[in-house]
Order: structure tokens, then C-alpha cells, then sequence
């Protein structure tokens, strides 16, 4: 018996990193999928691999949101999970960020998920409830540099979470949020690779770099995190909602101004 069997799950950001990764495990455990992602391409391995049915939009779109949910009822029965995992730029200081680039650092890490949520929530409801699993970042709990758009939607997701969990709870919905650090993953490799170019390293390198004083010394592979979604969605969190898990490697255990008397020693 799998720990999804029977239940069917809507993965936006499905194509690639963590939304293709949840689709595999989704799939493995016994849920049918339908992923959805702006790019055919990659939905279309991702269906090969494990099964799963593409579906290409935009998950900010009105239209394209509703569509995916129908496809998900017509042609499994209905809808039991929803993974909010849509996401993308919105990089620069606030004295960097035009309008436009503002609100396409919102639409693509914020408006995705709460667009998403909204045209899924009858199809829950008429279930008796479901989960929902909304993906947001480290980004979400502290700030980076240069990053306005990015850490602001990033936040917001953490308080759509808890809206959504305080009004549909007492209907049966379950909605929780993931807040990854670094991870493996097309996007992770990207700022890698501008990491590796201003310092003159190797992608490796990068990600050594930017995970040295992460106390695990490693970003996490998208695997990882879909399973924590997994369980997320499943009921063997069936008494967890508006919670915020956080799954950095311990990044946002250590106390930064202490890292002057780090002797680089275990131990000491």
C-alpha cells in the first residue's frame, strides 16, 4: 500500500528540480499526478519518467489554473493535493527593481501559489478536504542580499499559508509550507554558475562555497525535499497545518555574529 494510493495531486512547477522530483515520489506512492509548468519540454520527460499527466500554463493565470484543476477532476475523479511549487526571479535591491520587475518577482513566486490555491480549493472541498503543500525558500525566513522581490513574495507565501490554513481548516484542508535552503536543482545551479564566474571556481566549488558555514556543508537534492513534501501530503501529518518546516541543512540555526570565533574545529 502506497501512502497516496487513491489520491490525486496537482504539482505546479512540475518540469524540473523539486516539482519533477515530488511528481516521481507522488507517482511511487501510489497518487496520480497531473503536473503543470509554463514549458512542454520538460513536462513531457517528467510524464515519460513516472506517469503523469502535463499540463502546460501558467499557474498565475486565472484560466490556466482552472484548467489544470478540471483536467486533474475529469480525469482522475477529483482532487486531494495541491504542491504550490511555481517559482522564479525577482532578484535586485529595491533601488534595482523597476514596476515590472516587482511584479514579475510577485506573479512568479506568489501569485502562482495563491492563483493555484484558490481555482483548487472547491475541488478540495468537495472531497471533505485535502492538503495543500505550498514550496517557499529559505528567502521566506531571512533575507539575502539583492533580492527584493524574491524575499518579499517569498515571505508572503508563509502568511498565504496560514490565511489558508485558519479559513478551510475547520473544512478539512490542510495547507503547510516548505522552506528549502539551498538546493540541487536547474535554479540552484543557475546561481551557482554566477557565483562560480565573479569567484573563478568550479560549480562545485559554488556550492562548497555557499554552503560552508551551513552546519550539514551541502545543499540538499531536490529528493530530499520531495520528501518532505510527501509527507507533508500524506496523513502521516494529518494533524499538521500552517506549519512552517524548514529544510536548510541547519542554515538558519547558526547565529551569524558568532562566526568571527569559529575555530573551523568540531569540537572545539
Amino acid at each position: 500500500m502506497g501512502r497516496l494510493d487513491g489520491k490525486v495531486a496537482l504539482i505546479t512547477g512540475g518540469g524540473t528540480g523539486i516539482g519533477a522530483a515530488t511528481a516521481a515520489h507522488f507517482r511511487a506512492e501510489g497518487a496520480d499526478v497531473v503536473v503543470m509548468g509554463r514549458r512542454p519540454e520538460p513536462l513531457t520527460s517528467v510524464a515519460m519518467a513516472t506517469g503523469a499527466v502535463p499540463i502546460t500554463g501558467d499557474a498565475a493565470n486565472a484560466d490556466d489554473a482552472e484548467t489544470a484543476v478540471q483536467e486533474a477532476v475529469n480525469r482522475f475523479g477529483g482532487l486531494d493535493i495541491v504542491v504550490a511549487n511555481a517559482g522564479g526571479g525577482g532578484g535586485g535591491a529595491a533601488l534595482e527593481t523597476d514596476d515590472q520587475q516587482w511584479d514579475v518577482g510577485i506573479r512568479l513566486n506568489l501569485s502562482t501559489a495563491f492563483v493555484t490555491t484558490r481555482a483548487a480549493l472547491p475541488a478540495l472541498l468537495e472531497r471533505g478536504g485535502g492538503a495543500i503543500v505550498i514550496v517557499s525558500s529559505l528567502a521566506g525566513l531571512a533575507a539575502g542580499p539583492s533580492m527584493a522581490g524574491y524575499a518579499t513574495a517569498k515571505h508572503g507565501l508563509i502568511g498565504l499559508t496560514r490565511s489558508l490554513a485558519r479559513d478551510y481548516g475547520p473544512r478539512g484542508v490542510r495547507v503547510n509550507v516548505v522552506c528549502p535552503g539551498w538546493v540541487r536543482t536547474p535554479i540552484g545551479d543557475e546561481q551557482m554558475d554566477i557565483l562560480a564566474r565573479r569567484r573563478g571556481i568550479s560549480r562545485e566549488g559554488a556550492y562548497a562555497l555557499a554552503t560552508a558555514n551551513v552546519p550539514l556543508r551541502r545543499p540538499a537534492e531536490a529528493a530530499e525535499i520531495a520528501s518532505i513534501v510527501l509527507f507533508l501530503a500524506s496523513d502521516e501529518s494529518s494533524i499538521m497545518t500552517g506549519t512552517v518546516l524548514v529544510a536548510d541543512g541547519g542554515a538558519s540555526a547558526v547565529d551569524l555574529p558568532t562566526l568571527a570565533f569559529d575555530t573551523g574545529v568540531e569540537g572545539e
